[in-house]
């Protein structure tokens, strides 16, 4: 009953909408700044703002910001596009460092203290140059089974500074290995999952269990390399063969054969890495505790819709792989319509687990 008042009041009550202050999810990567902001209805969660805003190649390098001043310039654009003043951000897999650790103690204070004080051997930096964070996994007697990451604090820093420069409070810091499954998997989940998110240039690969990340690596390749192999079959324009992609997709057919051979020719290097990975995790399900084998795959990302890629990484993997769905922890289809449709969507959950930070689900 208190948290159904609660929610009544927030809504009923709210401030005008000229005294609020929403919190987006901004997510940053090389290829773009994506935004959600989120509002709460009676009914649950609605996307009122959802927006990508393009960035020019080599400002941000290897996961860092290379060039402050034009990434400045381009955050104050979206603020000023949504009204912004503060959001959660997030930093990329390939800068941090993933581990777990048995911590001391009954809050996340005290977690912190007991992992800090071994931090060195879970993070290959001086512990006085590291931010870190932990979330508990499991109760382990008298002490709590922590996932952690941690992070060179330059890279913190400067993530934080470029947004302030740019006239926007950043209330939360956090890994994409986090924010990512908040918004595809359900509130309470338990469940064992690999979450496979295709981007432009990389494909990022995560195992997820209870909502947090495990396991977690980045391969340098991407959909983008797709497009290329159709580029150079058709011998036609970026845009033309981003088509021809979407809609041949990995589909089988008597007059394409050579069209499929060159699609998977790349999308295999894809395929073996992560055989690779998900075989080194299964092997070791039952070994340690609460390692638990995956039962199925997760598919996101703006290239996550090539046709016929489910059930290629399916043959291969020999678990279920389906397509995510990053409004999840919404509210129902049945009450709200997104402003961007499903295959769009898939870019996003990243910046949809952000938002979510604010809200109790």
């Amino acid at each position: 009953m208190k948290q159904s008042l609660a929610h009544f009041a927030r809504i009923e009550f709210a401030p005008p909408d000229y005294l609020a202050l929403p919190t987006a999810g901004m997510d940053i990567s090389a290829s773009g700044i994506k935004t959600v902001l989120l509002k709460e209805r009676m009914h649950g969660l609605e996307v009122s703002a959802i927006s990508e805003e393009r960035l020019q190649p080599g400002i941000i390098q290897n996961g860092e910001i290379a060039d402050h001043a034009t990434l400045t310039k381009a955050l104050a654009i979206v603020a000023a596009r949504h009204g912004i003043r503060r959001a959660n951000i997030t930093l990329p897999e390939a800068r941090g460092y993933l581990f777990e650790a048995d911590a001391a103690g009954k809050s996340k204070k005290f977690w912190r203290t007991s992992v800090e004080q071994h931090l060195d051997e879970y993070v290959p930096l001086p512990p006085a140059e590291v931010a870190f964070d932990v979330a508990p996994l499991m109760v382990k007697g008298d002490s709590v089974h922590v996932v952690g990451i941690g992070y060179a604090r330059r890279v913190a820093d400067a993530a934080v500074q470029v947004f302030e420069d740019a006239g926007i409070e950043v209330r939360s810091l956090e890994s994409e290995t986090f924010a990512l499954p908040r918004a595809i998997l359900p509130h309470g989940d338990t469940e064992t999952v690999m979450v496979i998110d295709i981007g432009k240039t990389t494909t990022k690969l995560l195992v997820v269990s209870h909502r947090l990340p495990r396991f977690a690596t980045t391969l340098d390749v991407g959909g983008h390399a797709l497009t290329l192999a159709v580029q150079k079959h058709f011998g036609v324009s970026e845009e033309e063969a981003k088509r021809v992609k979407a809609e041949q997709g990995l589909v089988a057919g008597a007059e394409n054969a050579e069209y499929q051979a060159a699609m998977l020719s790349t999308v295999s290097v894809i395929r073996e890495e992560i055989v690779r990975r998900l075989d080194y995790w299964q092997s070791r399900a039952g070994q340690i505790p609460a390692h638990e084998p995956v039962t199925r795959a997760i598919l996101v990302g703006g290239n996550a819709t090539v046709r016929g890629l489910p059930e290629y990484l399916g043959a291969s993997l020999k678990i279920p792989v389906e397509l995510g769905d990053v409004f999840k922890n919404l509210a129902s289809r049945d009450d709200w319509l997104p402003p961007i449709d499903y295959m769009e969507s898939l870019a996003y959950g990243t910046a949809v687990g952000l938002a979510l930070r604010e809200y109790v689900i």
